[in-house]
C-alpha cells in the first residue's frame, strides 16, 4: 500500500494584518504617554512615549514600527497644543527607530541598549536644530537639551523595564514566531 508522506504543517507566520494591529497598538500607548503624561517644560514637554517607540523598533519590521513611531508621537503633538513640533517629530521618530534591532529572539540586546545613547543624541540634536529654525535663537534651543536628557533618560528605563518583561515572558518567540 502506498501512503503519502504526511504534510508537513509549517508554523503560521505572522501577517501583515496582524502587524498592522500591533503597530496601531503601539501608536496609541505612545500616543497616551506623549499627550496625556508629560511634564511641561519651557521649551514644549517632557514625556515617556520614546519609550514604546523603542519596543516598537525592537519588536516590529522596519516599516511598521517606523510607522508607529511617526504616528503615534506627532498625532500627540497635533493634538496636545504642539503642532509646531509635528514636521521634527516626524523626521526625527523616524531616525530614531532605525537605530534599533529586531533580528534577535529577545528584545533587550546588547545592541538595543548601547542603541539608547545615539537615540538621546538624535533627540537632543535633532529638536535643539529645529527650535533654533523655528524660533532663531540657538541659544535659547539649547537650554532644552537636559530636558530631552531627561526625556530620553525615562523613556529608556520604561523601554528596559517592559522589554526585560516581555523578554521573560517570551513575548518574540511566542507571538513573532517565524516573523
Amino acid at each position: 500500500m502506498n501512503r503519502k508522506p504526511a504534510k508537513q504543517i509549517k508554523p503560521r507566520q505572522r501577517g501583515s494584518l496582524e502587524l498592522l494591529c500591533l503597530s496601531a497598538l503601539f501608536s496609541a500607548i505612545c500616543f497616551v504617554l506623549t499627550a496625556y503624561l508629560h511634564i511641561p517644560t519651557n521649551n514644549g514637554i517632557t514625556h515617556i512615549g520614546d519609550g514604546i517607540i523603542f519596543l516598537a523598533a525592537s519588536i516590529l519590521p522596519l516599516p511598521y514600527a517606523v510607522g508607529a513611531g511617526i504616528v503615534g508621537a506627532s498625532l500627540a503633538d497635533l493634538l496636545s497644543g504642539f503642532p509646531v513640533w509635528a514636521p521634527a517629530t516626524i523626521v526625527i521618530k523616524g531616525i530614531t527607530v532605525c537605530l534599533f534591532t529586531r533580528k534577535s529572539d529577545r528584545i533587550i540586546t546588547i545592541r538595543n541598549l548601547v542603541a539608547l545613547l545615539p537615540a538621546f543624541v538624535v533627540c537632543a540634536a535633532g529638536y535643539t536644530f529645529y527650535e533654533a529654525l523655528v524660533i532663531s535663537n540657538f541659544a535659547t534651543a539649547v537650554t532644552a537639551i537636559p530636558s530631552y536628557a531627561v526625556q530620553t533618560g525615562a523613556s529608556a528605563a520604561l523601554y528596559i523595564f517592559a522589554g526585560t518583561a516581555l523578554d521573560r515572558l517570551g513575548f518574540k518567540k511566542i507571538f513573532l514566531k517565524n516573523d
